[in-house]
């Protein structure tokens, strides 16, 4: 079951983005990752369509489970 977490964002243009890690931890906690996330936009490492973060929006964990045939 591949598992991703999620993290969306609003922009200064009023869309969404979203980054994803692969595979995050599986003691991670809320309080964890809004950390981080408050981290990454008082960074402003990243923009959407050259538009700035402007705050955290959601976060969630996705799974998947993937049969091959």
């Amino acid at each position: 079951m591949a598992k991703v977490l999620e993290m969306l964002f609003d922009t200064a243009q009023g869309k969404k983005f979203t980054i994803s890690v692969d595979e995050p931890r599986v003691d991670l906690t809320g309080l964890e990752v809004d950390s981080g996330m408050q981290a990454l936009l008082a960074s402003n490492v990243f923009n959407a369509d050259g538009a700035n973060l402007v705050s955290a929006y959601q976060a969630r964990i996705v799974e998947r489970n993937v049969t091959e045939l």
